[in-house]
């Protein structure tokens, strides 16, 4: 078949990957309200196209902490990429720097940092972080990151505790024999997955271990999971570089707003302060239009990448990210947009309810 479109990956991909896999990919908390809302709430956001523009060169560039990228979409971590294909994270870290664009390493990699540096050396790449019970474990994490030359480091805030997500409860998930979470081999048993993250993940986080990781690592530290004012005026209090609006892909708290409509409260709260990045729903280059229109700097997919991965591993996820590119910049011409500094708020408008 003809793949058109990101939703194209997603019917492959629910197609041929095992039941489980599938489930654990697909899976939002509890009902799956918020998971479902991540993407609906793009279809209440309009254009106010503006015409008669000079459109005929388009400039997709920008830049996120410094660092240039072709396009203002990168890769959120996700956990468990061979569960999708064989190569898993090493497939990931060679389609994001064929596509000039950023990478965020997951914790739970079913291939190492040095695995996943070796496999695209010179590649733009973040660490996501998980502060540990141990935290030993989390100390050794961030300095091999920043000794492997990872650029940035991105704490996840949002899982003091796994969401209920009942397919995976059903299934009773863990990972084949065969895949190792490779960061942690040697530092915990894994055995049943549920009951291992309960017990892996420390609930006792506060914005104080901010300065605690700040004295570990010269590198920038983005936090992820912000959805609220309040927390992004204290993640800018407490020095971090930026923040992804996040809420984990509906993973987590089932209710919780959808990530294009926190994105403007966490915006005016931060001032110009530091970064504001997003993901969530996005499913089309349109997405990443209204995403930026409405503050974010750029967005990271989690989903649509693995799906690009069940397809055809790097290859697959290049197309996804190739699409999203083409897409983007149609809906930049389209919208009267010749580069990224021309978009702006008032380039969207909410439908009236």
């Amino acid at each position: 078949m003809a793949m058109v479109c990101l939703l194209d990956f997603e019917a492959y991909a629910e197609k041929y990957l095992p039941k489980i896999a599938w489930d654990f990919f697909a899976a939002g908390a509890d009902e799956c309200s918020t998971r479902d809302e991540n993407i609906l709430a793009y279809k209440r956001i309009h254009f106010r196209p503006r015409m008669l523009r000079d459109v005929s060169m388009l400039d997709t560039r920008t830049k996120i902490l410094g660092t240039e990228i072709s396009f203002p979409v990168g890769i959120a971590p996700t956990g468990f990429h061979q569960l999708a294909w064989p190569d898993g994270e090493k497939s990931t870290a060679r389609a994001a720097k064929a596509m000039g664009t950023c990478y965020i390493a997951s914790t739970y990699s079913t291939c190492s940092l040095e695995e996943i540096t070796a496999a695209a050396p010179g590649g733009f790449r973040w660490f996501q972080l998980y502060i540990h019970r141990n935290r030993a474990v989390s100390r050794n994490l961030v300095q091999q990151a920043e000794a492997l030359g990872f650029q940035g480091l991105v704490l996840t805030a949002d899982l003091p505790y796994t969401g209920k997500r009942r397919n995976d409860v059903r299934n009773g998930f863990q990972l084949p024999p065969h895949m190792k979470l490779k960061n942690l081999e040697g530092a915990f048993e894994v055995c049943e997955m549920i009951s291992f993250f309960h017990s892996f993940l420390d609930p006792s986080v506060t914005w104080d271990d901010i300065y605690w990781l700040q004295s570990l690592t010269h590198l920038p530290i983005v936090i992820k999971g912000i959805l609220t004012k309040e927390d992004a005026e204290l993640a800018v209090k407490h020095g971090v570089q930026g923040i992804i609006v996040s809420n984990h892909g509906g993973r987590q708290l089932d209710g919780a707003p959808a990530t294009i409509d926190a994105l403007v409260e966490v915006v005016e709260a931060v001032r110009g302060k530091v970064e504001v990045y997003l993901d969530g729903g996005i499913r089309k280059g349109s997405d990443v239009l209204k995403a930026l229109a409405l503050g974010a700097k750029c967005v990271f997919i989690g989903r649509p990448a693995l799906w690009g991965l069940a397809y055809k591993g790097e290859e697959g996820l290049q197309d996804v990210l190739r699409i999203l590119h083409d897409e983007f910049r149609l809906s930049m011409a389209l919208a009267g947009c010749a580069s990224i500094s021309e978009i702006g708020q008032d380039l969207v408008q909410f439908s009236k309810l």
